[in-house]
């Protein structure tokens, strides 16, 4: 495979640093159109009064909430960090989220060993916890609180297009999840991409009128390992395809696989990463920029192919002392922004 080094317009971090810092003077780039409910933006003058817009050229950049992992302060935090970040458009981790709402409490906060396994008396706990989430969710978990949820997010300007959260593993469970997701304004939920996942959760999407996104890791470069099978047992099944876990397993050029299957793909997850073949340090995440998934390559394919493919950004590299997840989060954005304007 040609090096991806080499693609079009790939950008190295030098060459991107050096030139964002102009970003704010309006030298380097046009102004961005506005797009979808983010249209109705204040027009004051001053960026601090808008509402967040990550859609460059079309191409909707967003990130997974997961990239916000190590912020404390729960959904309010996390809803903030979005903003600052200047992102119109996520994957919300279910984490977290009926704490806000006032569900119960997990009653056991510690993870059992086998040296020091579960307790009778936390398992009565838990029993008696699971009973009382199940009322919760009937009496206060509603379809209206996530009506007024969403209501929150999109107020401040961000949409939530997947929901990465299940209630359980039966038909009631999950039948109230995809309602959840579908009052959040997401077009389905992720899960791993398994064969018990495609089998559980395509039908249950598919009388929901939504999608089951199955997100891989290094599965693609299994032995075997058969995608279309596994998009075989429902026609809702769709892939979050993680360009970075699939170049840093297989080695092989992620756009193709998106040229292939991209009627089935719902999203992305955009992380760079060394190669499967790399000689010093293969399959590790990088700051992007530094690594060698072909990302530029991915991003046009989506921009100048009009792909109806979310593009997510998943911070997986290790964040410096003297920075944070928001700041990093928004240069990742930048970057995709840079290659797509």
């Amino acid at each position: 495979m040609k090096n991806e080094k080499e693609t079009s317009h790939k950008l190295s971090r030098r060459q991107f640093l050096g030139t964002t810092a102009v970003i704010g003077t309006g030298a380097l780039f046009p102004s961005v159109l506005t797009y979808g409910s983010n249209s109705n933006r204040v027009n004051t003058g001053n960026i601090s009064d808008q509402l967040p817009d990550s859609q460059f050229a079309g191409v909707q950049i967003g990130a997974i909430t997961y990239s916000f992992r190590d912020l404390r302060g729960g959904l309010e935090a996390t809803l903030n960090a979005c903003i600052e970040a200047g992102l119109s458009s996520v994957e919300l981790m279910g984490t977290g989220v009926e704490d806000y709402l006032g569900a119960p409490k997990y009653p056991v906060q510690r993870r059992p060993t086998q040296e020091n396994p579960i307790t009778d008396q936390e398992k009565r706990a838990i029993t008696q916890y699971n009973n009382e989430l199940k009322e919760w969710r009937k009496t206060h978990g509603t379809i209206e609180a996530y009506t007024q949820l969403r209501k929150k997010f999109n107020d401040a300007g961000v949409n939530i297009h997947i929901y990465k959260w299940t209630a359980g593993e039966t038909e009631e469970e999950l039948d109230y999840s995809f309602k959840v997701a579908k009052a959040l304004g997401a077009i389905g939920i992720t899960a791993e991409l398994n064969e018990k996942n495609a089998r559980l959760l395509g039908p249950a999407a598919e009388k929901n009128g939504m999608f089951a996104i199955l997100h891989n890791h290094s599965q693609y470069a299994e032995r075997g390992f058969d995608v279309d099978k596994l998009l075989s047992y429902s026609s809702a099944n769709r892939l979050n395809f993680d360009v970075g876990h699939y170049f840093g397993s297989t080695g092989l050029n992620p756009a193709d696989f998106i040229r292939k299957y991209h009627t089935r793909i719902a999203s992305l997850h955009l992380k760079d990463k060394t190669g499967s073949t790399n000689a010093t340090q293969r399959d590790a995440n990088q700051v992007w920029g530094q690594g060698e998934t072909p990302l530029a390559e991915v991003l046009h394919l989506i921009r100048d192919q009009k792909l109806p493919i979310y593009c997510d950004i998943e911070l997986e590299y290790a964040v410096a002392p003297w920075s944070t997840p928001v700041k990093e989060v928004k240069t990742c954005k930048e970057f995709c922004r840079q290659i797509l304007i």
